[in-house]
């Protein structure tokens, strides 16, 4: 016997059965969507909570991107951020708008920040500092306050954010208590070091970790520094915002990884010429004034070839680039430039550098 075709009677009554079972399926589901999605959400929550990237990781250094964005408004990166882990020592450099945030989605838990460094105080490295300070104290019951180091200025920036947000900190500890929400906890202390030339100056040194600054060209901000990190035979350099930079050079001789910023003046020309179309005339002379204290990405690229750097990493990219292929404008000639591997950065980007290795691998955390 043969099974009934579709068009016959049997099988039309066949198919109509099996739609109306699964039309009541979801009819189903749609009625009890409330309880099912309580249901699931402990499970979601676990499984969140239980994410550790950082105890998946070998011993070395590990850079993260938490922040690759600039004031331009770019819903793909957040504000200038880079977190860097020192075997199981966590630090953040720059805090700019929603980096904590992605500190989260990355799988890293804010409450091991150990320390904050800053390269200057322009408001796009510093407009996610408070919630970062926030969210270190809540998810790691501290009870210390966590270091936030930088040049000259971080000590009233510090003070200013703690007085911002002493009326939450009482808020918190009233409604959670103390044992919950350590108040000593509450907050940063500003470490400020000493005026720094292009010569890196160690503003952090522990065993076979080291972390040094160096002053770099953003003129007129003043002071702005990057940063050279040292772990286990591994090193990284950030260059902070800056135009080409013979600083950066020197620091950068022989590293591992070059993290540094990019600006495209073609793609910016093009902005403002768009602004001068429709009267905004501010915003065109806005555009053209950023080129001059900025690099590009074949100034970059010039910096790692002359550096003899392994990797170089684009951060705090200008402008946005919300279109499919527009990083291989956005480099230009760039890799034309510099031989090694170089990559225009993303948020969620973490890349690997384990002690005693050359490797460096690179994933994408989310």
């Amino acid at each position: 016997m043969t099974d009934p075709k579709p068009h016959s009677p049997t099988g039309r009554r066949g198919w109509w059965i099996a739609s109306a079972l699964v039309l009541a399926a979801l009819a189903a589901l749609y009625l009890w969507r409330g309880p099912l999605v309580l249901a699931v959400v402990p499970r979601l929550a676990e499984h969140r909570l239980a994410i550790d990237t950082a105890a998946t990781l070998e011993d070395g250094l590990h850079v993260g991107l938490c922040g690759t964005g600039s004031p331009f408004p770019d819903e793909d990166r957040a504000g200038p951020c880079t977190l860097v882990l020192a075997g199981k020592r966590l630090f953040v450099f720059d805090a700019g708008s929603g980096a904590v945030r992605n500190i989260g989605k990355m799988g890293f838990d804010a409450g091991r920040i150990e320390a904050v460094f800053l390269t200057h105080f322009h408001s796009d490295h510093i407009d996610g500092l408070g919630e970062l300070l926030l969210q270190r104290w809540v998810a790691g019951q501290h009870r210390t306050p966590v270091p936030v180091h930088g040049p000259a200025g971080v000590e009233p920036l510090v003070q200013g954010l703690m007085q911002a947000y002493r009326p939450d900190q009482g808020y918190r500890v009233a409604h959670h208590g103390d044992a919950i929400v350590p108040a000593s906890g509450f907050g940063a202390t500003a470490r400020t070091f000493a005026a720094v030339d292009a010569q890196p100056v160690p503003v952090l040194r522990d065993g076979e970790l080291e972390i040094s600054a160096f002053a770099v060209d953003h003129a007129p901000v003043h002071p702005a520094v990057g940063y050279r990190i040292r772990y286990k035979g591994r090193s990284v350099v950030l260059s902070g915002d800056t135009k080409q930079s013979d600083a950066v050079q020197q620091a950068a001789r022989q590293a591992d990884l070059l993290v540094h910023e990019a600006l495209s003046r073609p793609m910016l020309a093009g902005l403002r010429q768009a602004a001068a179309r429709q009267g905004r005339h501010n915003l065109a002379q806005l555009f053209l004034d950023i080129t001059d204290y900025h690099a590009s990405p074949e100034q970059a690229a010039e910096t790692a070839r002359d550096a003899q750097v392994g990797y170089l990493l684009l951060n705090h990219i200008v402008p946005p680039l919300p279109l499919p292929g527009m990083e291989t404008t956005f480099l230009a000639d760039a890799p034309a430039i510099f031989g090694g591997p170089i990559r225009v950065g993303r948020d969620g980007d973490l890349f690997s550098l384990p002690a005693g290795s050359t490797a460096i691998t690179r994933r994408s955390s989310f």
